[in-house]
């Protein structure tokens, strides 16, 4: 299949480099063209402009930071050079005002929007083990099925509004920063009582919670490993409030989100916006005293 791709970041490397490997054509586009040197010697074409890496494409996917990136990029020459009957499929987090519109923009100029948030840190993509959640047309899903099976272990087609699937990778993320504010009390609360996180972490990850949710986060809050950021605090403080304007617009209280919300600010104000998300355990540790 024809394909492009834009925005390489870490995740967007390693889903493009997937889809060459498995004998795609693929054009892809980055704003920082380095980006692109390790594809373009595996065989990929470098487009030297947005319009370039959409034009005469059968699939554009974009792996973008957020609405603001992703209204550039389609306003930037995606949407005039996309052709019609063409599929649209953005893949970051973004709100669901966001892809209501698109959809809307994207009918109306002929084109196909199908959502496709993926659920998976950049190793998991690299791999093939991405969750990948799609929303749109369900003749258009089919005709992605191949590539999402590409890098994807599983596919759940969220229905055929692309907002859905904006909803579910919403959702999901807020379950896990509640699950990282939860463990970053536990471990502050054992802490108080002298207990090393070594063990708290083994009894968290050896009994009902050994799950590889709270065995990646355990681990990391445990030996305080957040300068290898698989996902920074401010991608998830971007996160927590499109998750908070997504429950407004729908009209459902979300307090939990709230609270981890709040922990995530606390970590930015400290200087850790770059640092992996579950620094949050360190913001918890210095309201208990610990720090």
């Amino acid at each position: 299949m024809d394909v492009g791709f834009i925005g390489l970041g870490r995740m967007g490397q390693a889903i493009a480099g997937r889809l060459l490997d498995a004998g795609h054509e693929m054009t892809v586009y980055n704003r920082t063209r380095s980006k692109a040197d390790d594809l373009e010697a595996r065989g990929a074409t470098v487009a030297g402009s947005i319009a370039e890496a959409s034009a005469g494409r059968e699939v554009v996917f974009t792996m973008l930071t957020d609405d603001k990136a992703l209204d550039a990029v389609v306003g930037g020459g995606l949407l005039e050079s996309l052709p019609q009957g063409s599929i649209h499929v953005p893949m970051g987090t973004h709100s669901v005002t966001a892809l209501t519109e698109l959809a809307a923009t994207h009918e109306a100029a002929g084109q196909v929007l199908v959502a496709a948030p993926v659920l998976g840190r950049p190793d998991a993509a690299a791999a093939g083990q991405l969750g990948v959640v799609p929303a749109g047309p369900a003749d258009a899903i089919e005709k992605l099925a191949p590539l999402f099976d590409v890098f994807g272990r599983r596919t759940f087609v969220a229905g055929t509004n692309p907002a859905g699937a904006a909803a579910v990778k919403l959702a999901n993320n807020m379950v896990l920063g509640c699950a990282i504010e939860a463990m970053a009390e536990g471990f502050a609360l054992t802490r108080k009582f002298d207990v090393a996180p070594a063990v708290f972490n083994e009894v968290l990850t050896d009994g009902l919670f050994a799950a590889p949710a709270y065995k990646v986060y355990g681990g990391i809050i445990s030996n305080e490993a957040y300068d290898q950021a698989g996902f920074t605090t401010l991608l998830g403080l971007k996160d927590s409030n499109l998750i908070l304007a997504a429950g407004n617009a729908a009209s459902v209280p979300l307090p939990s989100c709230n609270v981890y919300r709040d922990r995530l600010l606390g970590a930015v104000a400290h200087g850790d916006g770059e640092r992996d998300w579950a620094v949050m355990a360190r913001v918890q540790a210095r309201a208990s005293g610990l720090e």
